[in-house]
């Protein structure tokens, strides 16, 4: 067992935002699920939101998300972190970023949903920037150790004290305590046990529990499964944002076409007859919030038996696109596909959770010592939809505001007890390997099928129905055999998919992301949907 003052699970934004915090005091651990710059945030193309621009407004940005969230924003959330928004460009700034100027000024773009240009960016491949310069801040840092290949197996609670005090870690209004994490060390395949005196989660989302998705390979769910399990409320599961533009290509899976191409003058298109269709339903057109323009697409590729429609910017003149858009231009014309001369086939595809783990603006979750800041958590910012750009800025506020209240808080906070050892002496090795790929496939298939962009009450109750029987068949194999990568993937997958399902089916209305066609309307009062663990 090792201990270190604060241990975080995650080395993207969120996390390596709050170890750089708080290094200046403590000793912090970050454990990377596969690489340390695996996670979602390289992948980020648009930007961070902010109000930088003399004719904007906090209140405008405050605006702007409320409306995208369909009003299920907590105002003081938002509030918390649009203003707190110029100070972390700042910070980033200062750490080397690169951002992107215009006669001497950060250049702004704009996006979907946004009355305002406040978009920063560095080109379209922000986050890779973002991250390069909090990666090598952290490895320079002798108060951080880097821990990559960890797979976070359950996070370490009372019920593993070895004392004694141990106890079911249920969820009360006390809540409990929880102490570090077990996770399996994927060079060696032991698992190790990492103690601490805080635990921030991390872990980003839950995107690959659909087949198609933005997200990177890893995005399974991870902490909010294991903080489910350990005894924290989840919120708003239900409201799982759909990008509207993701590349159609039968090779290339996971490519977005990132918000901006849009917000500087593409259309959407019909492929059929060259249409410009999203005028017929939305008054803001492509810049209309992505919850309407991904059910837009939904219902042209369904009404006509499409596979994919066009969006064009191909109209603008070729130098400021290819200036604009570097990376994506180049990427496409390796695939053939030149983008200031021709449309670019696109589908929507699972880009965002807006739900999770639930926390105070402190990133404070119901257990004791735990924290969880960006993806994972919700915290009340997105509402029922994410505004565009807003993520990456969620992860730097929250990340801050976690780490500051660990270290003024830190004398609130006692050293690790005895904990239990990982105990692998009544299980073997699988040699049945295809059981977990197949039941991951046939997840991911169904939850696109029955719990994508629009659902029914039918459609819930199978997909309810057919979790249940391979939770049970994937708890019988995790009982049984020595965890692996997959498994453990697998395992929160299906936690998180049903704590999706049934968030979905508790909502009898149509909100922001969740459209469900027996609910069509959308009821006068906004409500959180809260699950409780038993």
């Amino acid at each position: 067992m090792t201990e270190y003052d604060v241990l975080i699970i995650g080395s993207g934004a969120a996390g390596l935002t709050a170890a750089l915090v708080l290094a200046e005091q403590r000793k912090v651990l970050v454990l990377a699920k596969g690489a340390l710059d695996g996670g979602s945030t390289s992948w980020a193309q648009g930007g961070i939101a902010a109000v930088l621009d003399e004719g904007d407004t906090f209140e405008d940005h405050i605006r702007d998300t409320m409306i995208a969230g369909a009003g299920l924003n907590r105002r003081e959330t938002v509030e918390f972190v649009v203003e707190h928004a110029p100070e972390a460009i700042r910070r980033l700034a200062a750490l080397g970023v690169p951002f992107n100027h215009e006669a001497g000024a950060l250049h702004l773009t704009r996006e979907g949903g946004h009355s305002h240009r406040r978009i920063v960016h560095v080109d379209d491949a922000t986050g890779f920037a973002v991250h390069e310069a909090l990666i090598t801040a952290a490895r320079a840092h002798p108060n951080i150790t880097l821990r990559p290949n960890m797979v976070a197996i359950d996070l370490v609670t009372d019920r593993h004290r070895s004392d004694g005090h141990a106890d079911r870690g249920r969820w009360d209004k006390s809540g409990g305590q929880a102490w570090g994490v077990y996770a399996l060390d994927e060079t060696t395949g032991k698992v190790e046990c990492f103690l601490a005196r805080s635990t921030i989660l991390a872990s980003g989302g839950a995107g690959r529990t659909y087949v198609f998705s933005t997200a990177p390979r890893g995005a399974t769910g991870d902490g909010i499964a294991m903080a489910w399990r350990a005894g924290a409320r989840v919120s708003n599961m239900e409201f799982m944002q759909f990008h509207p533009t993701c590349l159609y290509n039968l090779e290339v899976k996971n490519l977005l076409i990132t918000e901006a191409v849009r917000g500087e003058g593409g259309h959407l298109l019909l492929p059929t007859t060259g249409e410009r269709f999203m005028p017929r339903f939305d008054p803001r057109a492509e810049l209309a919030p992505r919850d309407i323009v991904a059910r837009a697409i939904d219902h042209e590729i369904k009404r006509l038996g499409l596979d994919y429609v066009h969006l064009d910017i191909s109209h603008k003149d070729p130098e400021f696109v290819r200036h604009h858009f570097p990376n994506i231009y180049e990427r496409l014309m390796t695939l053939g596909i030149d983008m200031t001369r021709q449309p670019i086939p696109v589908v929507p595809a699972q880009h965002y959770t807006c739900g999770g783990v639930l926390i105070d603006l402190a990133g404070r979750t119901d257990l004791g010592g735990l924290y969880a800041v960006g993806e994972c958590s919700e915290s009340g910012l997105h509402g029922a939809n994410r505004l565009a750009s807003n993520s990456l800025l969620e992860c730097f506020v929250f990340g801050d505001a976690a780490a500051r209240d660990i270290l003024a808080r830190w004398d609130d906070f006692a050293p690790p007890p005895a904990i239990r050892a990982w105990d692998e002496s009544r299980v073997t090795d699988s040699d049945e390997e295809v059981v977990i790929k197949q039941t991951w496939t046939e997840l991911r298939r169904f939850m696109w099928n029955y719990v994508g962009i629009v659902r029914t009450n039918k459609r819930l109750e199978r997909a309810a129905h057919r979790i249940k029987l391979l939770k049970n068949e994937v708890n019988e194999y995790y009982g049984n055999f020595r965890v692996t990568a997959d498994l453990i993937e697998l395992r929160n997958l299906l936690q998180t998919a049903d704590l999706i399902v049934k968030s979905a089916r508790a909502r009898r209305e149509s909100r922001g992301l969740h459209y469900n066609e027996d609910y069509p309307a959308t009821l006068p009062a906004a409500r959180d949907t809260v699950l409780v663990p038993n």
